[in-house]
């Protein structure tokens, strides 16, 4: 739960939605526009400590940035 806190205290609210949706038998998932960035799995079962956690706000926050100025650009 510490991981959805870090990503949603990083955003700014703004033009952009981003969902979080839990899942059962411990599975983590994070996709971002349709594209998955982390998955627990595939990290052979390790959740992700402070400095992946990190690595995935930028990852999200570079998005969320072209999300808003491919907005910006079309207005």
């Amino acid at each position: 739960m510490w991981l959805a806190t870090e990503i949603w205290r990083s955003q700014e609210s703004g033009d952009v939605a981003i969902k979080l949706t839990p899942a059962g038998g411990g599975r983590l998932e994070v996709n971002l526009d349709g594209e998955k960035i982390f998955d627990v799995k595939e990290e052979g079962g390790v959740h992700p400590n402070l400095s992946k956690a990190n690595e995935l706000k930028m990852v999200i926050a570079d998005k969320v940035f072209e999300v808003e100025e491919a907005i910006a650009a079309g207005n």
